[in-house]
């Protein structure tokens, strides 16, 4: 069994008992053990600021960018080994690793390539020079967006130990701010053996990778005006950080993505059989099968004209039923168990919840044996589609995120009026698709729904082909959501960097500022 030890302070740190036990899911065999007990927060925190802020600000965007391009080949070059660890402790199957794994270092060569374009320079200048003055053109403002000079703190959830970790940390470190990252204990191992890789290759320069694996401790105790916070994981535990001292007393940056009922709505004018019905169709079952379902992004609530309602339910239900639950060690296996068995217990009283608003037209939740699994081990959960009983008066199916392959598919009567009302009353969503030929629904829906959403998919005929899947997370688009989703914003190209750079108004002399700050002469 592996014992992860965090990394801080320029070295290897074991903890001491007790340590907590992450498991197999699929077979419930221990794998890995940690522990953070005897670890010094304040000492990491403080070794960031002083060594690792310094070490990156002093390099230009374009020579950070660099790093990033050279920390995803070192990852990708341990691709296969880095499966073989999602699968043991996740229950991933090589399908789902692949989308964790690529996507980390996707996001890391994306952003690569982003601060190449930046150039070799130390600040950004964000917008055009205006003039202040009436009688005087020399008297300007502009604005300047710098490093900040604390620490981020990334906080990261249990389904995405690699992606989630690395999509944060690449925008960290081409802004120039050094990172502590605390995964999730239950999976902690994937990221360790990445974090492993960058620290012995001495890709980064020292102070700006820490990593914890086990508990964070008093860690945010000691976060600042300077410092940034960047959560993913309950409504609950967002709410709980949004009310430490970092941030209530010293004004520390949060970013929290949160709970999200994500939708999909198809158009009344689509028919069964055409491609994009097939893509809607297609959509609902892979957000909800890959990952088991376990996805910030998946579709929750499935919207269907009352008309094709039965045809959706039988078409789904169809092909549902040749998903094969099980250990990904076994070839047959499409869908691998659950993360944890407290995410087990919690599926099961999330489908007895949304059973009181909504009736099981497909699968169950009762306990089930995976297949090439141990009679009665693991976190396995079946497929499970729910049929509202009425749409608008379904409180559960609104407030309550089942986090694994369930759905709830919400009949409503065709008009864009009431499916905009109907996912509204999700209250914030990471996303939402639409999927529909009809251009006066799509003009009438769309921007009812971007209030609600972080980002919206719309498909028609000649993009079903093509268009990504619901829930992709590209680093080119935002990623976050509104209200119930957290509030926050990740990636989305430069809009990225907001959340660690600070933006300051410069006011003087026209001459000397564009001199001092470089500011691109105007073209045109």
């Amino acid at each position: 069994m592996v014992r992860l030890k965090s990394y801080v302070n320029g070295a290897w740190f074991e903890g001491q008992a007790p340590f907590a036990t992450l498991i197999d899911p699929a077979t419930e065999a221990p794998v890995a053990e940690a522990s953070t007990r005897g670890l010094h927060f304040a000492a990491a925190v403080k070794h960031a600021r002083e060594v690792g802020g310094p070490a990156l600000r002093a390099m230009t965007f374009a020579q950070r960018a660099a790093l990033l391009k050279e920390a995803s080949r070192a990852i990708y070059a341990e691709r296969e080994r880095l499966l073989d660890v999602a699968q043991l402790n996740g229950g991933n199957t090589r399908g789902d690793a692949k989308f964790d794994v690529d996507g980390a270092t996707a996001t890391l060569s994306y952003y690569a390539s982003v601060g190449k374009g930046l150039g070799d320079v130390h600040h950004l200048i964000d917008g055009d020079t205006e003039v202040l003055s009436r009688t005087n053109a020399r008297f300007v403002g502009l604005h300047v967006r710098a490093p900040k000079r604390g620490v981020a703190v990334h906080v990261n959830a249990f389904n995405f130990p690699a992606w989630g970790t690395f999509e944060k940390a690449a925008v960290a470190w081409l802004a120039g701010m050094p990172v502590i990252t605390k995964p999730a204990t239950s999976t902690a191992w994937l990221t360790y053996e990445m974090v492993k890789i960058l620290i012995d290759g001495k890709i980064l320069p020292e102070g700006a990778l820490q990593l914890i694996s086990g508990s964070a401790g008093d860690l945010l105790d000691h976060l600042g005006g300077q410092d940034v916070l960047a959560f993913t994981g309950s409504a609950d535990t967002g709410a709980t950080l949004r009310g430490g001292h970092g941030h209530t007393q010293r004004s520390a940056a949060v970013n929290v993505e949160a709970d999200s009922l994500n939708a999909a709505v198809l158009g009344p004018d689509v028919e069964r059989g055409d491609d994009v019905y097939n893509w809607f169709v297609r959509a609902v079952q892979l957000e909800m099968t890959q990952k088991a379902g376990q996805k910030c992004t998946a579709i929750r609530r499935v919207l269907v004209p009352e008309a094709l309602v039965d045809a959706v339910i039988e078409d789904l239900s169809e092909g549902l039923s040749r998903v094969v639950v099980g250990n990904p060690a076994d070839p047959t296996v499409t869908m691998g168990p659950l993360t944890t068995l407290s995410q087990l217990n919690d599926y099961r009283a999330g489908v007895a919840l949304l059973s009181q608003d909504a009736e099981i037209v497909f699968g169950s939740a009762a306990p089930m044996n995976g297949v090439g699994a141990p009679e009665g081990k693991g976190a396995y959960a079946a497929p499970v589609v729910l049929r509202a009983r009425d749409s608008l008066n379904a409180p559960n199916v609104h407030r309550h995120e089942v986090f694994g392959p369930v759905c709830t598919v919400l009949p409503y009567d065709g008009t864009a009026a009431q499916a905009a009302q109907i996912v509204a009353l999700g209250e914030g969503s990471l996303a939402t698709s639409v999927a529909t030929d009809d251009r006066d629904f799509l003009a009438e829906v769309l921007l009812e729904l971007t209030p609600y959403n972080g980002r919206v998919l719309t498909v028609d005929k000649k993009v079903a082909d093509q268009a990504t899947p619901h829930g992709m997370v590209l680093p080119q688009l935002n990623h976050g959501g509104p209200g119930r989703a957290g509030g926050g914003a990740e990636l989305g190209g430069l809009r990225g960097l907001d959340l660690y750079l600070q933006t300051t108004a410069i006011q003087g002399n026209r001459g000397v500022l564009e001199r001092l700050l470089n500011v691109p002469k105007a073209t045109g």
